[in-house]
Order: C-alpha cells, then sequence, then structure tokens
C-alpha cells in the first residue's frame, strides 16, 4: 500500500478558529538535508569541521550526504507538495553560495537555489527562505567568527548576494535562525560548532549576530524591487521560578533575559535590557557596542520567527543549596517540569507555548510566525517503512491548538511550520534522533511520510473545507 494513500487516525484538533489565510509549512535546514559538502565549490563550514573532533558528535555523523538533498531536491519538492501546506522554510547553505565567506557568488551555489525556487513555485508552494542556519564559513570562524565584528558585514554581504538573485521570485527573508544557539551552544557552551567555550566570545557573538541581522535587514529593504516580508527567527521558551523564592525568581528572570530579552529588547526597541547590561556588568563583562550599532540592530522587521519546543523552570541554587558557583556567579540550574518527555528527554508543555505566544504579543507586539516546532521520538518502521507514530501526531495536535488558544487571547499568530520536513542530522545528536514528519531510511534515501505527515496534511485539508 502507499502510505500517501493512508488516512491518519485522529483527524482534527480543537483549532476551529484557524482562518483559511493562515500559513501552513514544513521546515528544514540546508546542512541538515542537502549533503554534497564538496560539490560544486562549496567549501567547508564550521559544522564540517566540528563534526571531525573525536567526541564532538554522537557516532562520529556527519552531513557529508544527510538526506541527499541536493541531488534529490525535485522528489522531496513532489513530497512536500503531496503533503498540502502553502510553504516551505529551507535555508541557503553560506559556503555553497560564497566559498569562504567573501568575495563574489559561486554561480553553481546559486543555481541550486535558483533551481529550488522554480521547482517550489511550479508545485505551488511557498519558498521561505532563511539565510543563515548555522553554517558559518570555516574560513570566517578562522578569522575569529561571530565574536569578529567584521563577520556581521561579511554576513550583510552574502545576504545580498542571495536576496539579488531570488528577489523576484521569494517574498519572505528571514536573516538567521537561532541566534541563540549559534551564540550560546557555540562559543559558551562548546557542544556545537565551532565548539568554543568562552563566555565574552558568546555574548561578542551574540551583539554582532544581531548587528548582521539590521545590516542585512536594511540593505535587502533598500534594494528591494517589489514588497518583502523580512524577518528573524528566535527560539524561545518560557522562564518560570521553581518556587517562590528569591533565588529562583532571580534565576528565572536571568534565564529570561539571556534567553529572549537580550534578543528581542535590541531588536523591538533599541536597547539591551538593563538587568542584563547591569549583570554582566557585575561579572566585568560587557556587549561590544559601537556608536550607531543599536540603531541598525532595531531596524524594522515584518515577521518574528518563533521555534517553540519546551518550557522550563529555574532555581537560583545548586544540588547543594549554594546561591553561586565556584567563580561566584549566581547560580542558574534549569528544572525541566514534570511532563511527558521526547526522545530528547524535552518536557511536553504546550500551555507553556501559548503562555510564550501571548507574552510575545504584548511585550513586543510583531507579527508572528511558528518556524519550528516538532519533536523527536523512537520511530519504529514497518516492513514499508511506514511509521505509525502517535506520539509525534499527538504532539502536533496539542501544539497547533496551543497556537490557536493563543490566537484567541489576541496572538497575532499567521502560520505554522512542522520541523521537521524529513529526518535528518540532528547536529550534535547526529543521526540518533528523528523529528522528520517523513522517515528516511538512510542506507536507502527511501522518503515515506509517517502518520504525522497524513494527519497534518488530512487536517489541513479539513481545516479549509469547513464553512468560513
Amino acid at each position: 500500500m502507499n502510505p500517501t494513500a493512508r488516512t491518519a487516525p485522529g483527524l482534527v484538533p480543537s483549532v476551529a478558529d484557524l482562518p483559511p489565510a493562515f500559513t501552513w509549512g514544513v521546515a528544514t535546514s540546508a546542512y541538515q538535508i542537502e549533503g554534497a559538502v564538496a560539490e560544486d565549490g562549496r567549501t567547508p563550514s564550521i559544522w564540517d569541521t566540528f563534526s571531525r573532533k573525536p567526541g564532538a558528535v554522537r557516532d562520529a555523523d556527519n552531513g557529508d550526504v544527510a538526506c541527499d538533498h541536493y541531488h534529490r531536491m525535485p522528489q522531496d519538492v513532489a513530497l512536500i507538495k503531496s503533503l498540502g501546506v502553502d510553504a516551505y522554510r529551507f535555508s541557503v547553505a553560506w559556503p555553497r553560495v560564497q566559498p569562504g565567506g567573501r568575495g563574489p557568488a559561486n554561480p553553481a551555489g546559486l543555481a541550486f537555489y535558483d533551481r529550488l525556487v522554480d521547482e517550489l513555485l511550479a508545485a505551488g508552494v511557498d519558498p521561505w527562505v532563511t539565510l543563515y542556519h548555522w553554517d558559518l564559513p570555516q574560513e570566517l570562524e578562522d578569522a575569529g567568527g561571530w565574536p569578529n565584528r567584521d563577520t556581521a558585514y561579511r554576513f550583510a554581504d552574502y545576504a545580498m548576494l542571495v536576496f539579488d538573485r531570488l528577489q523576484d521570485r521569494v517574498e519572505s527573508f528571514s536573516t538567521l535562525n537561532e541566534p541563540w544557539c549559534s551564540a550560546w551552544l557555540g562559543y559558551e557552551a562548546g557542544v556545537h560548532a565551532p565548539g568554543r567555550r568562552d563566555f565574552d566570545a558568546a555574548m561578542a557573538a551574540v551583539h554582532h549576530l544581531l548587528l548582521g541581522h539590521g545590516l542585512a535587514t536594511s540593505r535587502m529593504r533598500a534594494r528591494q524591487t517589489r514588497e518583502h516580508a523580512y524577518g528573524i527567527t528566535l527560539n524561545m521558551g518560557t522562564a518560570d521560578p521553581a518556587t517562590d523564592s528569591a533565588p529562583d525568581r532571580d534565576a528565572a528572570r536571568r534565564a529570561d533575559g539571556m534567553g529572549t530579552r537580550i534578543y528581542l529588547d535590541p531588536l523591538r526597541y533599541g536597547r539591551y535590557p538593563a538587568d542584563i547590561v547591569a549583570d554582566l556588568a557585575a561579572r566585568g563583562s560587557a556587549f561590544p557596542v559601537h556608536d550607531g550599532d543599536l540603531e541598525i540592530i532595531s531596524t524594522p522587521f515584518d515577521v518574528l520567527g518563533v521555534n517553540f519546543y519546551f518550557g522550563q523552570n529555574f532555581a537560583g541554587t545548586d544540588a547543594d543549596g549554594n546561591t553561586h558557583d565556584a567563580l561566584g556567579q549566581p547560580v542558574v540550574r534549569s528544572i525541566l517540569p514534570d511532563a511527558p518527555r521526547t526522545a530528547m528527554n524535552w518536557p511536553i508543555t504546550p500551555e507553556r507555548f501559548t503562555r510564550l505566544l501571548v507574552r510575545l504579543q504584548q511585550d513586543y507586539g510583531v507579527p508572528m510566525v511558528v518556524t519550528e516546532n516538532g519533536a523527536a521520538f523512537d520511530d519504529r518502521p514497518d516492513d514499508s517503512g511506514y511509521v505509525r507514530d502517535d506520539d509525534r501526531t499527538e504532539y502536533l495536535a496539542s501544539h497547533i491548538a496551543a497556537v490557536a488558544a493563543a490566537r484567541a487571547q489576541g496572538a497575532d499568530v499567521r502560520g505554522y511550520f512542522a520541523w521537521s520536513l524529513m529526518d535528518n542530522f540532528e547536529w550534535a545528536e547526529g543521526y540518533a534522533k528523528r523529528f522528520g514528519i517523513v522517515h528516511v531510511d538512510y542506507a536507502t534515501q527511501k522518503r515515506t511520510p509517517k502518520q504525522s505527515a497524513l494527519w497534518l496534511r488530512d487536517s489541513i485539508a479539513h481545516l479549509r473545507s469547513e464553512p468560513a
């Protein structure tokens, strides 16, 4: 039986108030699916380098082949069309378009995204371009990476190469995906590329990522030949105190400040949060702000991409009850809520998703699109490759219902993109964790829509068949 002919059980969540114009999509990123890392002029990214470090990625996996999307793109677009979604969010590989991160565009690299955009439009699918999803050219990391101010200007130059080529056919351009991950996981925690562990470098990276966003957005808008929607995508959760104690409340404040407000306050209001600036000063750190930077960073944008996976609780004491660590810094300890978990050990907290979206509307007042939401589970395919993923289907249903609840409370959420279209290279987890709504047999590269994909397809069709 052809799995795409199946009808998924448990058809529709209670989301009847999602309007027909609501945008439904699926999402991927370049390094996670494309493969072809040394073809047609592409040079190494920080993830090519990081994945070669012993112990950096589970099972020493890498993205050399991934889902082979570079060679299978037309079939993948046909798959996207079969799911009945409106849009496809994908990222452009910087080292494929601009090898080394400087100089002119690589014609072969740009040609791939030309073909992808044309294929999507021919299929009736709207292309949503993300310009940066973590694959910094290695040469720019060798020159200092995101902690180096020059990288922001190099990013703006690269963005214009892509924009000039695609703006005649693409409406939606997002500058960065999850700068928190790029800065914190890459430069402070060291668990993502490039694997550095330097707090001050991470804070410099935060500022330069935001500066790159502002430079690119202002330059794209100045050169546009028609109206576009410009945005940035942030990963955010909720930060609740584990108890009502003063240390726990302060830990939650710090977590919210470092995870949400240090991005959205400068983006929307042209300032970093005063309490976080004071926290940094107390440890002898600061954002490397130059005159005019915050004006550039607060360049108006049109849509905020929201990536949500879970909310967290925070405590201001360590396991021994200490309020400060060995370096004298206040403790901020994450305590995951008591809730069902995904295969990533992430709690499933849809009610916190609603609360986040409403808070973002109230505090920042910008139109939103859910650009990533999904879950990894331990999928078990049958002999045909089909996966009956009741857990993922329920996850999607509960979180889409959470979006509808947020809209009912006034949150201007205009779309939802499931993460991810297909199983892929899951960064430091390699290929061990599967987020896809489409199963990928990595040995054969066969794609098989899971129950969750068919449920999403059928739900969209059902919602749009309902009387207005």
